[in-house]
Order: C-alpha cells, then structure tokens, then sequence
C-alpha cells in the first residue's frame, strides 16, 4: 500500500472520527505531502512500511537547515507523531519511527497584548443611535472578542440563538465540537440588545450575530480587517490579529485577579499548561516595575 492510501485513511479518521476543522486539516495534508515527496525524492519510497526514524530524522534535518523555525518544524513532527500512531493502531506498522526522533527545541514567545488603558480608550467612544450598521457590528466586533476571549472561528459560529442576554451568558462551540458557557458584562449586554434592534431595523434576517453590510454571515477577512484597522487607533503592535484580543482578555483578568483555573475553562483550553503561558507575561511586567522601582536594582 502507498503512503498516499493511509494520509487520506488517516485524514479521513480525523475529519469524521476527531472532528478536526478544515484548517486543522488542510495543515496535516501539507504536512504529510510535503514529507511524502521528501522521501520519494531522497529515499525513492513511496510506501509507509519503508519508512524508518532515519529518515524522519534526516527530513528534520533539512527543514532546519532550510531555515524553517523550530515552532513549524515540532508541528510538523507532531502530525507524523500523529500519523504513525494511528497506523500503528490500525495494524499498518509494527514499528513506530517516531520514537526516536527528538523535536528540536523553540523558544519561548510570550503572547502579545494590548494594554489596558489602550482598550479603555479603544472602547470609550460608543456608536451613537443613528450610526451605521457596520459602526454598530464593528464597535461589538472588538467588544465581544476583548469581552469574552473567544477565538475568531467562535465567534464567527455565534448565532443569536446562543446568547442568554437574561442571564448574562453566552454558548460557545469550541475546539472538538466541545461547549462553554461564557459570562459577560452588563455593558456587553446593552450593547448586544441595541445591535440586534439595528441589525432588525436593517431587515437581515440570518440567524448569525456578525453579519457583513449586507446581512450575510461574517467571514474571517472581515473580522481581522475590523480588528487590525481598530487597534490601530490605539496600538503600534505589528499584529493586531483578533487573537490579539484573546490574549488581552485573559492577561487582564490574570492582572486583576482571576485564578488561573478560572481564566482556562473561560478560554477553552484543554490543559492548564496552555493557559500558564499567561503568568509569564506578568511576571516580566513585576520584573520591569522592580527595574525601574527598586535602587538597588
């Protein structure tokens, strides 16, 4: 059997049985392509059976040497980890190669935020009652993700079905098809109300909360223009992506307060150790104050 019978098996089994998104997907597709023309080229084999951590080894090797960074080339890694695995659990392989390739080391990068008193200001000029629908959606646009950390792909997901605005909540369908509830503020409340009253005054029906001008669902070149041309306003960040809003939301509440515990179910992460990345940031603004602060320092 050739390699590119298990990759699709393989693909399959994620998309039906794990519930991988078609972004997730299409990551492990290239992956795995790009690892399969590597040992045809190099190895001349085109048959998973063949296959032996030498070669594992000398692929990661070349990516290294083409200068790919160590973040890309450990999820590259990660997907023929992933790979080997299933096919060792299908009975494909007797002998995983995996198991002796090492993943080159990364360092580590702290995620990039907004300040505070930036989103302050960010947030301080509220549209007026006969502004547009599109000032409208982008004001919540911003609200939203920096009031409720969620990723761009939920928020896209959100219809008004999923707002509990009595109960100040809101369901959120996560990574793995797994659900959250998520509080929000009173403020975040109002503003939703007088949003859906516009978004009914325009006549757009879509059962979606984030339309585009023309009542059509959002889509995620819209959102990260929104996102990118407000934090402009206030921030000189190179990226001002909408996940920059998640990592403001959760290093705001770590400022403020919130266990760590609280921040991770919030967020929807799956482990702690996702959420700890966090705690760094803080510690580096202590150290900073201490710098500046302290006279022996």
């Amino acid at each position: 059997m050739g390699t590119d019978f298990f990759f699709n098996d393989f693909l399959n089994y994620l998309e039906r049985e794990k519930k991988y998104s078609s972004h997730t997907l299409t990551a492990y597709r290239n992956d795995l392509t790009q690892f399969h023309t590597y040992i045809q080229r190099i190895y001349e084999i085109d048959d998973a059976l063949g296959i032996t951590a030498q070669m594992v080894r000398s692929f990661v090797a070349d990516l290294m040497n083409d200068g790919i960074q160590s973040r890309s080339v450990n999820r590259k890694i990660s997907t023929l980890k992933s790979f080997f695995k299933y096919s060792i659990q299908q009975g494909l392989l007797h002998e995983n190669p995996m198991k002796k390739v090492v993943s080159p080391k990364t360092p580590k990068r702290l995620p990039v935020f907004v300040e505070q008193a930036k989103m302050e200001s960010l947030l301080v000029n509220k549209p007026e009652a006969d502004d547009s629908f599109a000032q409208w959606r982008d004001y919540l646009v911003i609200e939203l993700l920096y009031g409720t950390g969620i990723r761009l792909s939920e928020s896209l997901g959100l219809k008004e079905g999923d707002l509990n605005l009595h109960s100040a909540t809101i369901k959120v369908l996560g990574k793995r098809n797994k659900e959250r509830i998520i509080p929000i503020t009173n403020g975040l409340v109002a503003l939703i109300r007088e949003y859906l009253n516009k978004k009914q005054r325009e006549g757009f029906i879509a059962p979606e909360l984030l339309l585009t001008n023309k009542g059509l669902p959002a889509y995620p070149k819209l959102i990260y223009s929104i996102v990118k041309s407000h934090l402009g306003t206030v921030s000189t960040l190179k990226k001002r992506s909408p996940h920059i809003l998640r990592h403001s939301y959760a290093t705001h509440l770590l400022d403020n307060g919130a266990e760590l515990n609280a921040i991770k179910e919030l967020l929807g992460h799956s482990n702690l150790a996702a959420t700890q990345v966090y705690t760094h940031n803080s510690i580096e603004r202590l150290k900073e104050v201490y710098r500046k602060a302290h006279p022996k320092s």
